[in-house]
C-alpha cells in the first residue's frame, strides 16, 4: 500500500502583518484556504482538531470540515481529535455521517479523551469521570457504527432501547480511529473494538512507539479483530527550502507556544538545544528541508508500519503565508520523495 500523506491543524491563532493575533474568524477562513491548497496539490487527508480555548480557533471541527468539503474534490476529511468524552456519541455519529454524505464518502473521525480539559466544565462534565466518560461513550459509538437498532445503558448518558440513529452511513461503518498519546490502555481499548489507532507523537522518539504498535497487533489477535487494522501517526513539523531556514522560522513560534503550555502544566522552559535535538533524526519535530522531512517520514513509516503520516503543520503564531508555503513544499517536493521510495 502507498503511504498516505496528510495534514492536521488545530486552527492555531496566527499573527498578522502587524504582529497582532488574528481574529478567530480570519484564522478559520485561513484554514479553508490551506485545505483547498492541500486538495489541489494532491495530498490525501486533512484533519482539524477540537479545542475550546483562546489560542485555537476550531471548536466545531465538523462544521469546518463541511465547509472544506464544499470547496474540495478528493481530499479525505477527519478530526484531530473529536473529544468524545465531553460530547454525545449519537450527535458525533450523526454529524460525521452527515459530513460523509455531503462529501461523497470522504469523512473519518479520530476520537480522543482530550489532552486539554476546557471542554469538561464547559459542557458540564466532571474530570473525576475522565476515564469512565470515554470508555462508556466509545462503547456506545461502536454500537451505533454497526447500524440498525441500538440498545445501550450506562452511567454517563441516558440509555437507548432499540432506537435508530440517522442518517445512515452510505457505504459501511464510518472510518474511525482512536487517538493515542502513549497510553497502553488506549491501544488495548482500540483493539478491543477493532478501531484503527493514530499515534499522536509530540515529543520523544517516534520509534519509541513501536512497542505500542506491537501491543496493538497482539491485542487485535487476542480479541479476534482483523490483523490489518491500520495504524497512522501525526507529528508536528514545518518545511522550508533548507534545514536552517525551517528551524529559524519555526523556533520562535514553537518556543512561545511551549512557554504558554508549559506554564499551564508546570513544564520547564524549552531550550534551543532541546528544540534542535527534537528536529534531528529520531526526534518528534519534522522540521527541515523537503529532503530531510521526506527521509524522516519514510523512517517513521517503516518503524511503525504506518498506512498514513500526518504533518501537524500549524504551530502557535506561525503566519498563514508561511503555512501555505509549507503545504506547497510538502505536496510538491516531500510527497514525491516519499512515494517514489
Amino acid at each position: 500500500m502507498t503511504l498516505q500523506l496528510g495534514l492536521n491543524t488545530f486552527g492555531d491563532v496566527q499573527t498578522g502583518p502587524d504582529g497582532e493575533p488574528l481574529p478567530h474568524a480570519v484564522v478559520l477562513r485561513n484554514v479553508l484556504a490551506e485545505a483547498e491548497l492541500a486538495d489541489r496539490l494532491g495530498l490525501d487527508y486533512i484533519a482539524v482538531g477540537e479545542h475550546h480555548r483562546a489560542d485555537y480557533a476550531i471548536s466545531a471541527p465538523e462544521v469546518v470540515l463541511a465547509a472544506i468539503a464544499g470547496r474540495t474534490e478528493r481530499i479525505r476529511l477527519g478530526s484531530a481529535v473529536t473529544v468524545l468524552s465531553s460530547d454525545d456519541p449519537v450527535r458525533v455519529h450523526q454529524r460525521f455521517a452527515t459530513l460523509d454524505a455531503l462529501s461523497s464518502g470522504r469523512a473519518e473521525t479520530v476520537l480522543g479523551r482530550g489532552s486539554f480539559i476546557e471542554s469538561f466544565p464547559l459542557f458540564g462534565y466532571h474530570l473525576e469521570d475522565y476515564e469512565q466518560l470515554f470508555e462508556e461513550k466509545l462503547n456506545l459509538l461502536t454500537k451505533i457504527r454497526e447500524g440498525g437498532a441500538v440498545s445501550w445503558s450506562g452511567r454517563t448518558r441516558a440509555p437507548l432501547s432499540g432506537q435508530h440513529v440517522y442518517p445512515e452511513v452510505e457505504h459501511g461503518p464510518l472510518p474511525t480511529w482512536v487517538g493515542v498519546g502513549g497510553s497502553p490502555e488506549s491501544v488495548v481499548r482500540a483493539a478491543r473494538y477493532g478501531l484503527a489507532v493514530e499515534f499522536a507523537i509530540i515529543g520523544g522518539r517516534p520509534a519509541a512507539f513501536a512497542p505500542l504498535r506491537d501491543l496493538f497487533r497482539r491485542a487485535l489477535a487476542e480479541f479476534g479483530q482483523p490483523a490489518d487494522t491500520p495504524v497512522s501517526a501525526h507529528c508536528p513539523g514545518y518545511i522550508a527550502e533548507t534545514d536552517e531556514q525551517a528551524r529559524e522560522e519555526y523556533w520562535p513560534h514553537w518556543s512561545a507556544h511551549n512557554a504558554v503550555i508549559g506554564r499551564e502544566r508546570g513544564w520547564p522552559p524549552a531550550s534551543r538545544a532541546n528544540f534542535d535535538a527534537q528536529c534531528a533524526d529520531g526526534g518528534a519535530l519534522f522540521v527541515g528541508s523537503p529532503e530531510t522531512v521526506a527521509r524522516r517520514i519514510r523512517k517513521a513509516a517503516a518503524d511503525l508500519d504506518l498506512v498514513r503520516f500526518d504533518l501537524k503543520y500549524s504551530m502557535g503564531t506561525l503566519p498563514h503565508e508561511q503555512l501555505m508555503r509549507c503545504i506547497e513544499l510538502y505536496a510538491t517536493d516531500v510527497a514525491p520523495r516519499v512515494r517514489t521510495a
